[in-house]
């Protein structure tokens, strides 16, 4: 049992080490690739080769006044499609696994999605981090050139979704005050069956999934820039199912003692006696 303890411990310990580390990370990352991406748009070439990891194998043999002559591409690119005042919002940090060949993240590094927009359209940069130096080996503007949403109907949305998970912990209470037998099977009923989902997303609207469960309450969100922002809702078909239960059960019950109440007679006492008076 110690052991067990010792195991667990540990495992807790190297994960919220872990967590930590990706935490800090994302955070560099985000604060360089907005300093690289600026010192290009003001074409200060010097500063920006300072983020580049000069000492990554991939650099081997580049020269610096390639790598000068490279940059104002990049730039002219970027201004070209969407003009010098560009907003930047990180998206997310990744790492992939894969059999297929290519599909990995290079060993040691870290794949950064950046979102970049003017008052009307955005777009998305692709960076990959050297995770040694904390610097960018290469950087792509991705083939994403949308107008930016309107995000009223994304929050409408999302205040429809969360009555969702309002319900089903509506419905696991109600569970818990019945008389009901193995409730835990209930309970898993309401969390795991919100089935089919519909998604609504700020870029291409709503979606229907006939198979998608929906087992964190009957919902799911994501927020990490226009392009992969949504929200999903799952219709609560466990919860619907228990709260009818719950209502039949109720109304049965009150039903019987309705009937209980019409059929019992008032006992009347054998010497029962009746004045009556002129």
């Amino acid at each position: 049992m110690i052991r067990i303890k010792q195991f667990l411990l540990i495992v807790l310990t190297i994960t919220m080490l872990a967590g930590c580390n990706l935490v800090n990370n994302f955070f560099e990352y985000r604060n360089t690739t907005k300093e690289f991406v600026n010192c290009i748009l003001k074409k200060d070439y010097d500063n920006a080769i300072k983020f580049l990891a000069l000492e990554h194998p991939d650099f081997a043999g580049v020269s610096l006044d390639t790598l000068r002559s490279k940059l104002p591409v990049f730039h002219n690119k970027i201004v070209g499609n969407f003009g010098e005042q560009l907003e930047l919002t990180m998206m997310t940090t990744e790492k992939k696994w894969s059999t297929e060949e290519g599909a990995s993240t290079p060993p040691n590094a870290t794949v950064v999605l950046m979102q970049f927009a003017n008052n009307n359209e955005f777009g998305v940069l692709k960076v990959l981090f050297d995770d040694n130096s904390k610097k960018v080996i290469f950087i792509k503007i991705l083939d994403v050139k949308q107008p930016i949403p309107n995000m009223t109907m994304f929050w409408l949305f999302g205040l429809l979704t969360i009555c969702v998970p309002i319900f089903n912990i509506y419905v696991i209470k109600q569970i818990k005050k019945s008389n009901l037998r193995k409730k835990w099977l209930k309970y898993i009923a309401v969390i795991f069956f919100n089935v089919p989902a519909i998604t609504y997303a700020a870029v291409n609207g709503l979606s229907f999934d006939l198979l998608s469960f929906q087992i964190m309450l009957g919902f799911s969100f994501s927020f990490v820039g226009y392009i992969s922002s949504t929200w999903t809702l799952g219709l609560p078909l466990g919860a619907f199912y228990w709260f009818w239960k719950l209502k039949q059960t109720k109304i049965n019950k009150t039903e019987q003692e309705i009937a209980k109440d019409e059929t019992t007679e008032p006992d009347l006492a054998i010497n029962d006696s009746f004045d009556i008076k002129d």
